[in-house]
């Protein structure tokens, strides 16, 4: 897959595809039913496949203050499409310029002058341009005179409701990673480079990964049984663990919350490589501890939990 993070003077190569467009965040069930789309679509027109993705999020630009919502980063999001079999992945720079456009302009400078796209594929809900003044309507009715066709992918849901990002972030914060699951159509995975922690649980022997948790939703605080793959370095591969994810409540010296990656029969220094960790089931809660003993002893039990979880997928 190719990676552009721009829309301007892009080889003819990467020009032509048939796309999927949207925020993406999760790249859940129901983004995918869109990606479905501009597959058979680019099958049918034998154009390459692309998805057309924004960064950073527009609520993050509209909204800087806000609290975390993102469920990936834009690297993990590649890193999700990658496993799709995409083509190409725009990931279009989303400023107050690009904001500024009027609808039909966008059409024009973006998806036509930029992409040279020949199918496009959105959800029935997008919107885009100044005021959001784009709509679907607009794409079907404009599309042709800028040589696209447009396809307007349905919503989806199932009996507990529509997939969507809003729905898999509840789910987490309520740690229903199965629910989260579900609607994502793959686990929910914190990816992020390991840095030098306070090496406590070495000494307590289960040396941990420490990732630190910048500018996304935070699940539930608790304990996690966790697959774990290693995507650089010496040690890349796949690996069962156990996780706590949250502000370690037993110590009192850093109330910045990480994720704590424990890797079962491993062996080895992960500084500095990048760790994709999936998070499999809910545990329990973060608890706090009267001593390094009792913790032992919970890790040890969260340990033989999560070995006979994650045995058994």
């Amino acid at each position: 897959m190719q990676r552009h993070q721009t829309f301007t003077n892009l080889p003819d190569t990467a020009k032509g595809a048939s796309v999927a467009m949207g925020n993406f965040d999760g790249v859940h069930l129901g983004h995918q039913s869109v990606l479905a789309l501009a597959r058979t679509a680019a099958a049918s027109i034998s154009a390459p496949l692309g998805a057309v993705t924004f960064e950073p999020h527009p609520r993050r630009l509209f909204q800087p203050d806000a609290p975390a919502f993102r469920l990936m980063s834009a690297d993990t999001k590649a890193n999700q499409f990658e496993t799709l079999n995409l083509d190409h992945l725009y990931e279009i720079p989303f400023n107050f310029d690009l904001a500024g456009l009027p609808a039909e302009t966008f059409i024009k400078d973006v998806l036509s002058d930029g992409l040279g796209i020949k199918h496009l594929v959105v959800g029935a809900d997008f919107k885009f341009g100044k005021g959001r003044t784009g709509d679907v309507d607009m794409l079907t009715a404009l599309g042709p005179q800028y040589g696209f066709e447009t396809t307007i992918a349905p919503l989806v849901n199932d009996a507990a409701g529509e997939f969507s990002s809003t729905a898999i972030r509840a789910a987490l914060s309520e740690g229903r990673t199965a629910d989260a699951t579900r609607m994502l159509g793959h686990w929910h995975r914190i990816e992020g480079v390991v840095e030098k922690g306070f090496q406590r649980g070495r000494e307590m022997g289960f040396p941990t990964a420490n990732i630190p948790l910048t500018d996304l939703h935070l699940p539930k605080y608790g304990v996690y049984a966790v697959v774990v793959d290693v995507l650089d370095g010496p040690h890349k591969g796949s690996y069962h663990g156990a996780a706590s994810l949250g502000d370690r409540p037993t110590f009192a010296d850093n109330d910045i919350p990480n994720l704590e990656v424990f890797l079962f029969d491993f062996s080895g220094d992960l500084y500095g490589a990048t760790l994709s960790t999936a998070l499999v089931e809910y545990l329990r809660p973060e608890l706090k501890f009267d001593g390094m003993d009792s913790l032992i002893v919970a890790m040890n039990a969260d340990c033989d939990t999560a070995r006979e979880i994650l045995c058994a997928i």
